[in-house]
This record gives C-alpha cells, structure tokens and sequence, in this order.
C-alpha cells in the first residue's frame, strides 16, 4: 500500500477527526500509514474495530498501524497488544502533530501508548479542513464531550466534558468548505445542543445556527446531527420552523420511550416531553421528519416498559430508527444492573425495527409523485445517489453530484427512486 488509508468507525464526529488525525500524520511525516478511527458506544464496535486492524495489516504487513478514538482513549492496552499496531492515540492526542513524530516500530506495547487524562481538557479548537476524501456533503465539528452520566453510556469518559468551538471558528470552517464546493454541512459534535455552554457569552446551538445562515448566504443547505430535544431553545426552534435551508430532519437522542426506564437511564426527558417536541415543530414545520436512537433491554425493562418504547414510534410520530440491543459497558452503573438474556434484548430490538420499517415505508410512499431537491453525492453505472432533505436515500439516473431537482417515482428498497424534473 502507498499513502494513508483511513478506516472509521462511529459517529459522525469521528468522520471529522478521521480528516484531522490523516493531516496530522502527513505534518509529522507519516505518509504511509493505517489510521484507525475507533468506537466505543458498543462491545461490537471495539469488536470490529479489532477485527479491521488485523484484516488491514494482513494485506499490507509493511505499513504502520495507528489507532485513535474512543476505544483507544478507554482501553490503550488493549490496542497496544495487538501486534499489529505500531501506535495507540488518546482522543486528543490523535488530532496533534506530534503524537505522530518519532513512530518507532520496536517499541514495547506500553511505549506505543500516547494517551493522556481528558478529563483535564477544557477547550476545542477548530480544525480547517479543505475537504472530505470520497464525501461532497462536509462535517463541520463545532462541540467535543459531555457533561451528563446516562447511566448506559461510557463516551463521556473518552471524550472529557462538554467543549464547543468558537462561533468565528465555526463560520470560518463552513465559508472554506462552501467555497471548495460543498453544498450541505452537518453540524456535529457529542452533545450539540449543549453548545456554547461553556463560551464567553454562552451562545447557544440555536444562535450558532442563525448565524451560519446569515453569514455564509452561499450554504445552499445546513443540517444537524443527533440532538438532545430538552435541550432544544428558542432560536433553534426558530431556525427549524422558518429556516428553509435547514434541513426538515431530526436525530433526536430518545433511547427509549418508558418513564421508569428515562429515569434509571438518568436521562434528562420524560416520554410526553418527546412526544410534545415532535408535535410543536411538526406544528411549525409539517414537512419535517424525526429519527431517533432507541434501545431494546436496558436493565429491568419488562414487557410493558417496552411496549411504551414500542408505541412511541406512532405516538411521536418517528420515521427513522436507530435501534440497539442493550450492551452492557464496564464502568457505567448500568453494567451492574441486572441484566436481561441477550435473546431478550434482540427479540425487542427486531420488534422495533419492524415498526420502524412499518413507518420509514409509510413515510416513503408518501412521497412518490412528489419534486424534490436532492444532493447528489456520487454516480455509481450512471446512477446518481444521494439523498432528499429529510435524509432519505435516492437513486436518480443520469444525474451528476450536486443539488438537483428530483421527481420522486417510486420507493426503492430502504429509499426511493426518482428521476431530474422537467
């Protein structure tokens, strides 16, 4: 192999960072390398992430191996082990120069490790970045970390508390990525509705998006990740009813649908606050559409707690799914719960995913004979793929990247079919 290879995992953040951690190597003199961006939301992530690093250094033996990300910053050792990898990186040090300097490939597995205490950073730089290789949508970071301790979830303690990026920094990124080209940005971070908190003048993520739409007037669309509804203020709300150019679809971070379940996942929301959200910014905005993370057997969950999980997709009126099994992660107080059987966990995961289907299908028929505004982001034998403003996917024939106008003419497995309007 010649070059950098980049292999991610995870979140929409590590995608960023990805970027940030392959120009970094290259500063350092690094040119030949295999970069593993990990994860650690689930036991499977570490899992394939280990599984990917052996696949890579089998087919190109002679080339360094250097892992970073979540699962690094948690379980160096693990990684440092592995003879196959030549450096392990600490998620803040993985985005530094001279983490990558002086790679020695006889050192011992505890000289492999540069991974220091995140919990001691307490800021976030922008990274300019000119692109995204293979990508023509940009992800722009504008926050790092968490504040909060759901009690299933262990990324806080990879990722340190909750940091945001400037404002200016932010502006300064999307007006670089606009005039290289790119015709959609998503906002990303770990916790993007905590944005600003820690900011002279505590700007929020609704002031953050106003004035990336009032400053960068050439961004054709803007577009968030995952969101905290409870979090969501008064200018977000405003932006997402009256601001056509951001986009009418959200991720919001639920993780389950019953009362007693929210509260001994510490989480911050009640099952009717979820519920009145979508429909306050349905009422504002018909066309919008939510998506959701769930889980399927946290601890103690029986079958009527589900069922209240199982009903929300209806109740709340959600169309994209993003299901889980429970998995148990050492060190959070949910992995010494009393744990559901593993069948149990997948069996109501299926059930979800089904009614999941049920509504992404609904949703998809619904907008058969419909014209819509698609970015195109790549051609495969003549097809453009891309997808619509409400993230659903699309396949458009003899349409190249870029934003075209699309009328939709039938659903296409898990997306739609469309062809360039008239």
């Amino acid at each position: 192999m010649s070059g950098q290879q980049i292999i991610t995992f995870g979140c929409r953040l590590n995608t960023v960072e990805s970027e940030v951690m392959a120009a970094r190597a290259k500063e350092a003199g690094l040119h030949d390398a295999i970069i593993v961006n990990t994860c650690a939301v689930t036991n499977e992530a570490v899992r394939q992430a280990r599984q990917a690093i052996r696949k890579a250094h089998r087919n190109s033996p002679n080339t360094p191996v250097v892992v970073g990300g979540c699962a690094a910053q948690l379980s160096p050792e693990q990684f440092a082990d592995m003879p196959e990898v030549s450096l392990v990186l600490g998620n803040e040090e993985k985005l530094q120069t001279s983490a990558y300097a002086a790679l020695d490939f006889g050192v011992s597995a505890t000289e492999k490790i540069r991974v220091n205490d995140i919990d001691a950073v307490r800021e976030t730089a922008g990274h300019l970045l000119e692109g995204f290789a293979d990508r023509s949508r940009a992800f722009v970071q504008i926050q790092n970390g968490c504040d909060h301790r759901c009690t299933f979830c262990i990324i806080p303690f990879a990722r340190g508390p909750s940091r945001s990026v400037p404002m200016g920094s932010v502006i300064e990124q999307i007006i670089l990525l606009v005039g290289n080209g790119y015709e959609e940005v998503v906002l990303t971070g770990v916790d993007i509705t905590a944005y600003g908190d820690d900011l002279p003048g505590t700007p929020s993520l609704g002031a953050l998006c106003q004035k990336i739409l009032h400053h960068v007037p050439d961004l054709p669309r803007l577009r968030l990740s995952s969101i905290d509804s409870v979090e969501v203020d008064e200018p977000l709300f405003e932006a997402i009813a009256h601001q056509p150019r951001l986009m009418p679809h959200l991720h919001l971070s639920l993780q389950a649908g019953d009362n007693m379940i929210l509260k001994r996942m510490k989480r911050r929301h009640l099952r009717e606050d979820s519920i009145e959200f979508c429909a306050s910014v349905r009422a504002a905005r018909p066309d919008v559409v939510f998506g959701a993370d769930l889980i399927t057997g946290f601890p103690t969950e029986t079958d009527a707690m589900f069922e209240n999980t199982l009903k929300l997709v209806a109740d709340a009126g959600l169309t994209f799914l993003h299901v889980f099994p429970f998995s148990a992660r050492p060190g959070t107080p949910a992995a010494r719960m009393a744990q559901l059987p593993g069948n149990i966990r997948r069996e109501r995961a299926a059930l979800l995913r089904t009614e999941g289907d049920a509504a992404r299908d609904a949703f998809l028929q619904s907008q058969i004979g419909t014209e819509v505004s698609v970015l195109i982001e790549k051609t495969e034998d003549g097809i453009g793929i891309g997808h619509t403003p409400h993230f659903a996917p699309i396949q458009v024939a003899d349409a190249a990247p870029g934003i075209v106008d699309v009328a939709v003419i039938s659903q296409r497995g898990n997306g739609l079919a469309g062809q360039l309007a008239v």
